[in-house]
């Protein structure tokens, strides 16, 4: 049965979602396109080897390898890795793309949480902060960076003005 949730996603992930909001993405299926998949269902995890990319909504990860945690047949956590992983959402209509990229990336469908580790950065038309963690909660578009529990692992972040006449 899960097998066939894997086909589906693929089969569905060729449709266009771009038009989809940000308030609504939580709400839409979490479609996946790789070169390879497989389901373990003993363990309740499926994987998916390379060029993968995942959708769900406005939200759009990339990553060389993704693995999904299933609780009672929802997805928990996914869990993407990659040279980088990279992932890309518009905030709101009219807002500028949030971008961000990371070597591991753990995403939770349920709590709208990405978790970038080890050389992550994210950044937004002109302004960027880069970090070993950075958190992003997209259902509110509020970035966290940095451990409070060392100061050898500072958060490095950049304002650039806008051009003079661009004030939105």
């Amino acid at each position: 049965m899960n097998l066939i949730k894997i086909i589906i996603f693929t089969l569905l992930f060729s449709c266009n979602h771009s038009a989809w909001a940000l308030k609504s993405d939580a709400e839409q299926p979490v479609l996946i396109d790789s070169n390879t998949a497989s389901y373990d269902d003993k363990e309740g995890t499926s994987t998916y080897i390379g060029n993968v990319i995942t959708v769900q909504g406005s939200l759009h990860i990339e990553s060389d390898k993704l693995v999904i945690y299933f609780i009672d047949g929802d997805i928990d956590k996914m869990v993407f890795t990659g040279k980088p992983t990279t992932f890309r959402q518009r905030p709101g209509k009219g807002k500028e793309e949030i971008h961000g990229e990371g070597l591991t990336g753990e995403y939770y469908p349920n709590q709208n949480k990405l978790v970038l580790i080890e050389e992550a950065v994210v950044s937004q038309g002109n302004n960027r902060s880069e970090s070993r963690l950075i958190t992003y909660d997209s259902k509110n578009s509020i970035i966290k960076a940095g451990e409070q529990s060392s100061d050898s692992k500072r958060v490095h972040s950049v304002f650039k003005p806008r051009a003079k006449g661009n004030k939105k």
